[in-house]
């Protein structure tokens, strides 16, 4: 079985834009506001925005299923407030849900969170819980910058986000480290901000000591872990100038994805990072959906790069492939072992 742990509903149908650009221009006067009930979208657009999208392209590539959540870009926690937040992540967590109810077998939910700036992360516990307990989330989208690329967030080990780890310990859910949107234009949303915050992020818990407190907490960084893998050794050192363990001990907590868009970076991951921390994983349909013209496949065809990688046994790919993701997403696990059970299998 081949899990991606990364995707994103990137081919929403139009409408939902359409409704987000409403709530967007009505920022600042509340009763402007569209409703939720004014945005409409049957099953048959989720199914044509699905299946030739993101599902032939799983076909082609061999992808059983993949851990979908709304559209990172359109997180963008940093317009309007909690409130505007709050309704944007409802709606688009639903839709998440439905694709994975439509196509239960190939997709799992992912959520967002309703975050906002200079707003305590455990106003976000209530969406958490519902996302869980009512749309079978199996992890959460967790956005360690809200304010879009101006870092006013204090790092993920301050225990202003012990909330949200405490409940997503009692879950066992799994956090994906993704940011959003950036608004600062020093830093290019998918080439800069999202790298940015990936690297910053692992460099918050070699600083930190989050995983004394919550053994069981897992974080994936995705995009290949930033820059992480690719310094390792600048890592090492300093989290020996500064008197920490050594990154590798946060590797039981903190996964990588296959998130790389070249062989090179994948048979660099592999190399250093031990393989029972590399999720697969393609973010497939996102920032990156060309063709590369040195060798003809689209760059965000993690697979081919996985299989051919040297770095990896047979036993290691398998767990690559899905035995780590199953690991990580015990809620995952748990829903496609009573899948089987319920099939006789």
């Amino acid at each position: 079985m081949i899990i991606d742990c990364h995707g994103h509903f990137t081919t929403a149908p139009p409408q939902l834009a359409a409704w987000r650009d409403r709530q967007v221009a009505a920022v600042g006067t509340p009763a402007a506001a569209p409703d939720p009930d004014d945005l409409v979208i049957t099953d048959g657009d989720l199914r044509e925005a699905i299946e030739s999208n993101q599902l032939r392209l799983m076909d082609e590539r061999g992808i059983d299923l993949t851990v979908f959540s709304p559209r990172a870009s359109f997180m963008a926690h940093h317009i309007g407030d909690f409130e505007v937040s709050s309704v944007w992540a409802r709606i688009c967590n639903d839709l998440v849900h439905r694709v994975s109810t439509l196509y239960p077998d190939r997709f799992a939910t992912g959520a967002m969170l309703p975050q906002s700036p200079g707003v305590d992360p455990a106003s976000c516990l209530p969406e958490l819980r519902r996302a869980v307990e009512e749309l079978g989330a199996v992890t959460v989208n967790l956005n360690p910058d809200p304010s879009g690329g101006r870092w006013t967030s204090p790092p993920l080990t301050d225990r202003s986000w012990y909330p949200l780890y405490e409940a997503m310990a009692e879950y066992e859910v799994p956090a994906m480290i993704h940011v959003s949107t950036s608004c600062n234009p020093a830093f290019h949303t998918t080439g800069a901000h999202y790298l940015n915050a990936d690297t910053t992020a692992f460099m918050q818990l070699v600083e930190g000591d989050l995983f004394a407190d919550f053994p069981t907490l897992r974080f994936v960084i995705p995009h290949g872990g930033g820059a992480v893998p690719y310094h390792w050794g600048r890592f090492r050192g300093l989290a020996a100038a500064l008197g920490r363990p050594d990154p590798e001990a946060l590797l039981e907590n903190v996964l990588f994805d296959t998130c790389v868009y070249h062989q090179p970076g994948i048979d660099l991951l592999t190399q250093v990072v031990p393989s029972r921390s590399v999720l697969f994983a393609s973010e497939m349909i996102g920032a990156v959906r060309g063709i590369d013209p040195r060798t003809g496949h689209h760059y965000d065809d993690t697979r081919r790069y996985v299989e051919a990688t040297p770095h990896l046994t047979e036993e290691d790919r398998a767990a690559v492939r899905s035995g780590n993701a199953l690991r990580v997403h015990p809620r995952l696990a748990a829903r496609l072992a009573g899948r089987r059970a319920a099939a006789g299998h």
